[in-house]
């Protein structure tokens, strides 16, 4: 019997974090203190992040355990579905069969809480009072919001400008769980006052946006950064997503050829890849994609080297692929994947061919998006459509070959708060950048 779905018993869920940083073929290159330029220590983080957070950004263990805590409150939505997309399947004709884990399902809507949750724990197990955070399409901020509602932590999130506009009822949502919103570059810090002074007219960009939130933590004794993309701890976090889906290709008696995820900062790609990283590593024959907008292509054409992970270069150095710390990509809907770095751990990976990278325009992303809602009926974000057009492209080619290969991809998040961009789709008055 075929199934649609597939769903671990609550029992089943991982109780460990996978760490990828030991597995690595070589060596992680180490953050760098920007004034110093040497390899920065752990104190040095401290004024910004929990310093559990930082053990774990820099720990050597392969697994983390997952505390009851926040086992707890992940039982709200995990484990999430693995679905087979037999209507997409049937839609293109396509002999290849197509899998998708969806982390829609989150009170948030997207796979961020895997990491907002964590972080909010840690920080209030350290008595943090008040933490501050960016967020681009608004789904790291609402996931923020919901997480610092359940530890009794004041939440402020510096929305990128352009999405602040283009998605108000994620803005909604975040004062829904308790949290402060307000556009970036904003008035309320010297860095936002500064470049709305020197650039009037600009769209906001996640640099601009981190570079907010990190001098305002920075000025506040009660207060810490969270990030929710990017840095080690966050990928971390994130592969519970393919620690899960690995248990649910067993139920479904298959396993895949090509695992794909959209790919902005990096970590949804991180969390439904790293897992098949490592089996790629030990011997699996598979491949993992990393999809970025056209837009916005930073592993696709960005450079590998240090760079700073905000426009006011207050962040430590990252060895990552980069567009350049200043660089502003056009006000594209998928808002979550305007960042102009990645990840340091996907980074090394592409670099090192152990991942692709790939980008589209951003007509045929919503193009594809459509074709996925017409026949799955989930509506999805406008990031995870990119992750869809990926697989659909896949699929087409095994039409074209006759290959049965399986075909798995993250359906990061759903798309109810971007209507107004399909609107925006469906009267042709949408860019394609």
């Amino acid at each position: 019997m075929e199934y649609t779905k597939y769903i671990l018993d609550e029992n089943d869920m991982p109780k460990k974090w996978y760490n990828i940083l030991p597995d690595m073929p070589t060596p992680l290159e180490p953050p760098l203190n920007p004034a110093t330029n040497e390899p920065i220590k752990p104190e040095e983080l401290e004024p910004l992040f929990a310093r559990e957070l930082i053990k774990q950004e820099m720990s050597d263990k392969r697994y983390i355990d997952i505390p009851d805590e926040i086992k707890d409150i992940y039982k709200l939505w995990r484990p999430s579905p693995l679905y087979r997309a037999s209507r997409l399947e049937k839609e293109l004709g396509t002999p290849a069969k197509i899998y998708y884990k969806h982390e829609g399902v989150s009170p948030a809507g997207s796979h961020k809480p895997n990491t907002s949750i964590a972080q909010a724990y840690y920080n209030m197990k350290e008595g943090t009072e008040r933490i501050t955070t960016e967020t681009g399409a608004g789904q790291w901020g609402s996931a923020l919001s919901l997480a610092c509602n359940y530890f009794d932590i004041e939440c402020k999130v510096y929305m990128v400008q352009s999405s602040f506009y283009q998605k108000p009822y994620r803005k909604s949502l975040i004062n829904l769980w308790g949290a402060n919103v307000i556009p970036s570059p904003s008035n309320e810090t010297q860095f936002g006052r500064k470049i709305q002074e020197d650039f009037p007219d600009t769209s906001g960009s996640l640099g601009i946006a981190i570079s907010e939130a990190v001098e305002d933590a920075a000025l506040n004794d009660n207060t810490k950064y969270a990030l929710g993309s990017v840095l080690n701890h966050v990928m971390h976090h994130q592969t519970i997503i393919g620690l899960e889906t690995q248990e649910q290709m067993k139920m479904a008696e298959d396993y895949p050829d090509v695992v794909i995820g959209c790919c902005g900062g990096g970590s949804n790609l991180a969390g439904i890849g790293l897992p098949f990283i490592k089996d790629k590593m030990d011997g699996k024959d598979l491949r993992v994609i990393g999809v970025e907008p056209s837009a916005c292509p930073t592993l696709s054409a960005g450079e590998y080297r240090y760079d700073y992970g905000d426009t006011a270069k207050m962040t430590p150095l990252l060895k990552m692929h980069t567009l350049g710390y200043d660089f502003i990509p056009p006000a594209i809907h998928a808002g979550g994947l305007r960042y102009h770095g990645c990840s340091p751990i996907i980074s090394q990976l592409v670099n090192e061919g152990l991942m692709e990278a790939t980008n589209y325009h951003q007509i045929e992303v919503f193009k594809a998006g459509v074709t996925f809602a017409r026949t799955e009926g989930f509506a999805p974000a406008p990031e995870s459509s990119h992750a869809i057009k990926c697989a659909i492209d896949e699929a087409m080619k095994c039409r074209e070959t006759g290959e049965e290969k399986t075909i798995l991809f993250n359906l990061s998040g759903h798309g109810h708060f971007d209507m107004s961009s399909y609107d925006k789709y469906f009267n042709g008055e949408l860019g394609n950048e």
